[in-house]
This record gives structure tokens, sequence and C-alpha cells, in this order.
């Protein structure tokens, strides 16, 4: 089969544990973007966060950031597409958030909006090359909010999503790490985000490889012709990929492109 696409996740995928692109996985990407496969970051991080990645493999081109919510341009900046939520709905969760001390922040396409920074968000933002701006609460929500993220501990967030259980939700809640939930509008995800891109590209979905850790993946992963997830993946993730590569920090993402792209060509 002969892909066209390639939509990368990054953290847990594209990157290993240390935030690091290995050498032999830049040298993979590069090699099939070299032969005319067109390479899509796709992934819950912001674009201003996610640009660094992409221009540490030396591409530049179309970006999926916050988890499909935002499309923009690399190069020009331009936001191609994106989901706003209202922000009547918003305030709800930010309410639910400051009532229980929960660190999170606001997300418009390419800005990042904090209310305070301890020491465990300031590294978790440093680890994911974000810049948050500091906003006061009183403020008015950002204009063209796309996402809302909370960052606590695993067990915290597993109390959060069994009593979110119980709401009526106008928006969706995305796991999309252990330490990880993002809000965003119900339209919004990697998947249809994907598919709009391929659509406005002329590319049939069978000529698009993806690959994926977590669950904000699923959707991206089971709409491309061949879905991968990664060894680190949840079971539910893997039980819907077409192959289950070796984990990020055994670069499984040069090891699919060598095999399925390079090797094929």
């Amino acid at each position: 089969m002969k892909f066209r696409m390639i939509a990368l996740d990054v953290d847990g995928t594209l990157l290993n544990d240390h935030h690091v692109v290995t050498p032999r996985v830049r040298k993979a990407v590069r090699a099939a973007a070299e032969q005319g496969v067109e390479i899509v970051i796709c992934t819950g991080r912001g674009s201003t966060s996610a640009l660094p990645v992409l221009q540490e493999l030396g591409l530049k081109g179309t970006m999926i950031t916050h988890n499909g919510a935002s499309v923009v341009d690399s190069d020009t900046r331009e936001v191609i597409y994106e989901t706003k939520i209202a922000h009547e709905l918003a305030e709800r969760y930010i309410k639910f958030f400051r009532e229980r001390a929960i660190h999170f922040d606001m997300n418009t396409a390419f800005d990042l909006y904090v209310e305070e920074m301890k020491d465990e968000a300031e590294q978790m933002y440093r680890n994911l090359l974000a810049q948050p701006i500091l906003r006061n609460s009183s403020d008015d929500f950002p204009e063209h909010l796309v996402k809302m993220s909370i960052f606590a501990p695993k067990a915290v967030l597993d109390e959060v999503e069994e009593e979110w259980k119980s709401w009526r939700h106008e928006l969706q809640a995305i796991r999309s790490g252990d330490n990880f939930i993002d809000i965003q509008h119900l339209q919004a995800s990697k998947g249809r985000a994907l598919e709009q891109l391929a659509t406005l590209r002329g590319i049939p979905r069978e000529q698009i490889l993806a690959m994926g850790n977590y669950y904000n993946d699923t959707g991206m992963i089971a709409y491309a012709g061949w879905g991968v997830a990664m060894d680190n993946s949840p079971a539910e993730v893997k039980s819907i990929a077409d192959e289950v590569t070796v984990s990020n920090n055994e670069e499984g993402v040069a090891i699919v492109i060598e095999q399925r792209v390079l090797a094929s060509s």
C-alpha cells in the first residue's frame, strides 16, 4: 500500500519519554517526507508547543492541534479550521476547577492562558514547550476558546471522571494522558480533523497511515487506512488498531515508517 499522508501523535508516540525525537525517528520521518508523503502532526498540544516539534523534524506544513479543535498552517500561522467553545458552556467547568483547586488552562489555537502557576505545572509546560500567559480570574474568557485542559495526579483525574458520569455534558471530556483531561467542542476530534484535511487534499483514507498511543488518538487510528497503536498504549487503544508496534521508547514510529513506507518505495 502506498501512503500519501502520515498522521503522527506527538507525546507518547513521536517523542520518547524524555520528550526527545531520536535521530532514527527523525531520519525516518524526513525520508518519508522527501518521498512526497505529507507529514501531519496530530496532537493534543496547542499549536505554539507543537510547532517546535515540527521544526525539529525539519519540516513545515499543516498541523492538527488541540485534539482536532484547530487546524493551522505552521508557516503562515493561519488558522484553517477551529471549533470554538461557547463561553456560557465553559463557565460550568471553570467553576468546578476553581472550587477543587485543580490546575487548568484555557486555549485558543495559538495561545494558552492560566490563572496560577505552581512548580509542577511550570515543569509540565516546560516539557511541552508551552508558553503560558497569566490571566486574572476576573478577566473575560479568551475569544476563540477551543480547549480547556486540567492537569493533576492520575487518582484525582480518575475521581473527576467518575463524578462527571452524572453530568449532562454539552462539551466533550477526553483523557489525553494519565495526568490530563481536555474539554472541547463535541464535534472536535483528531479523526474528524484528519478526515477534513484528507478530503481537502483529495487523499482517500486508504492512503493514510496514523500512529498514536492514547484515548484521544482513537478517532484518527480508526479513520486511517492503516492505524497503528504504540505498545505503550492502553488496551482499548490497541484493540482498534490495525497494528501494534513497539513503544515510543523503542522508536516504534521509525520502525513502522521504515517497514511500511520506505521499504515499499
